[in-house]
């Protein structure tokens, strides 16, 4: 019965580990795809942004006024891992369409400072991204005290008061020195494969050595 047991607890083990490596073959899948999403937005020609004709990673070109009444704190780090806000603010386009724009980071010391609303251009170019759904462990929005964590498409429009769509454009040509650009790069960690690869050496070797051990016997 103990021999019974224990060949059913490794073949699970076994079982385990390999469905463990097929997943990150899958992740893997998913990561190349995003990476080349995002190579091909970051050389595609800027187009005029229209509600009609979006999709992530594009890159866009517009003009038009910010509302800074309706100003975002989302809270991030950034490049150097300091604690800080992406400031996420409402632009109204000439066309009439309005859209989130994520103008970069600040240092928590000069989210009062009037000067990181200060911008004289009114044409703009940057990348659209997709507002993704937060993990679960993130803590949720303190809008009172206009404090987020993350962004929540119906917390958005709530306390914008627009109608807004599930993208955040997140601006490239930023002219405020106390504004820190939020880069869109295609290079994100991909360790999938060494992962795939480590589960699936861990599944051989309990077979291997079970095998060994039940020959021995």
């Amino acid at each position: 019965m103990r021999k019974i047991s224990f060949s059913i607890f490794v073949f699970f083990s076994i079982i385990l580990f390999c469905s463990l490596g097929t997943w990150q073959l899958y992740r893997l899948q998913w990561k190349l795809g995003l990476i080349n999403e995002i190579n091909n937005g970051l050389n595609s020609e800027p187009i005029f942004f229209s509600n009609t004709n979006i999709n992530n990673y594009q890159k866009v070109k517009f003009n038009g006024t910010f509302d800074f009444e309706k100003q975002i704190y989302l809270y991030s780090l950034n490049s150097k891992g300091t604690p800080g806000y992406d400031i996420i603010t409402p632009i109204k386009t000439n066309s009439n369409e309005i859209l989130l724009v994520n103008r970069g980071w600040i240092n928590k010391d000069v989210r009062d400072n009037k000067n990181i609303n200060s911008i004289n251009s009114k044409s703009f170019e940057g990348i659209l991204k997709r507002i993704t759904k937060p993990n679960l462990f993130k803590p949720e929005n303190d809008i009172e005290n206009n404090i987020w964590y993350s962004l929540k498409l119906e917390d958005l429009e709530s306390f914008t008061g627009y109608k807004l769509n599930n993208f955040v454009l997140y601006l490239q040509n930023n002219q405020n020195s106390l504004v820190e650009n939020k880069i869109i790069s295609p290079n994100l960690p991909n360790n999938h494969l060494k992962y795939a690869i480590t589960w699936y050496s861990v599944a051989l070797s309990i077979l291997l050595y079970f095998l060994y051990f039940r020959k021995k016997q």
